[in-house]
């Protein structure tokens, strides 16, 4: 067995938790190996301060690119993602080796005055990043304005809050605003008929070498079948439909049992205007068959991914 292991993140307080979390765990289940935690800045950190969509500038790669360039170069052994930030097609020599425990998949909705989406007046402003969520935003209220705001959770909530600042609210994960501490700065939780989350969303994911067998065994331990099953089928929606940040695609699966699977996708114009959902439960041992499925439906529906 590893007697040591090096685990690569980004320097954000979110990131920071979640690879805390998961140094946490090994070290729990393996009281006699030292983790180590070693700091790395993506693309996409370096341009948190920008109010540059993320498509415009590259998309979910920029916060990858980097950490698996240094598992290549064997600097780090392992890396730990927000699964939603993580591209649907991995290069070969990379794998995703452990999936723990969802957290909530949910949006959260912050005002600045308190108010939740349906008391906004008109002409108010919600800022977010994602096309899924400003899509789904103008589906709800038509009579809101969006703007891109990107940042660190905390660079976004000091947005919010600033004097004079151009938002009257944001949308962010409930998830990440969890594992902060932050709920007490949630307005309202977003449902799902207003705003279906990213496929992944709430889930971590452990991505390592291939090649690495014997840290692919040791990760097992820290795998949880249910939301490995959930993940699948909302990201095989998603590689079905070639979607990704460009496209304001949302997805959420349920196991609803130990054998069963609900799934609901949503695919949305960007202004909000038109949108076509599917609907299904199956097997979750067919859990990418399901979500493989309902793209196709889409498709046959008229769907087309915006390029």
């Amino acid at each position: 067995m590893k007697d040591r292991l090096v685990i690569g993140t980004r320097k954000s307080a979110l990131a920071l938790w979640q690879s805390g979390f998961i140094k946490s765990a090994l070290e729990a289940a393996f009281p006699s190996m030292t983790v180590e935690l070693r700091h790395i800045v993506t693309s996409g950190d370096r341009t948190q301060e920008s109010n540059i969509a993320l498509p415009a500038i590259g998309g979910k790669g920029l916060f990858t690119a980097e950490l698996e360039e240094a598992l290549v170069k064997r600097e780090i052994d392992l890396a730990v993602h927000s699964l939603k930030d993580l591209p649907t097609e991995l290069p070969a020599e990379f794998v995703i080796g452990a999936i723990p425990a969802r957290g909530s998949a949910a949006d959260a909705f912050v005002s600045r005055s308190g108010k939740t989406l349906a008391q906004l007046p008109a002409g108010a402003v919600v800022g977010t990043s994602s096309l899924r969520r400003s899509s789904q935003i103008l589906r709800a209220r038509p009579d809101l304005a969006t703007a891109h705001i990107r940042g660190n959770v905390d660079t976004r909530l000091r947005k919010l809050r600033a004097e004079g600042g151009e938002f009257d609210a944001i949308v962010l994960a409930e998830a990440g605003l969890q594992r902060l501490g932050l709920e007490g700065e949630i307005t309202a939780i977003l449902s799902d008929d207003i705003m279906l989350p990213a496929p992944g969303q709430g889930a971590l994911a452990v991505e390592c070498r291939a090649s690495d067998r014997e840290l692919h065994e040791m990760l097992t331990l820290l795998h949880d079948s249910k939301t490995a099953s959930e993940v699948a089928a909302e990201r095989s929606f998603l590689r079905a439909l070639d979607a990704g940040c460009n496209t304001p695609v949302a997805a959420r699966a349920v196991v609803t049992s130990s054998s069963r699977l609900y799934f609901r996708g949503r695919c949305v114009s960007p202004d909000g205007k038109t949108a076509f959902e599917v609907e299904t439960e199956g097997l979750s041992s067919e859990a990418e068959k399901i979500g493989q499925s309902m793209a196709q439906e889409a498709r046959q529906n008229g769907f087309v991914v915006a390029r």
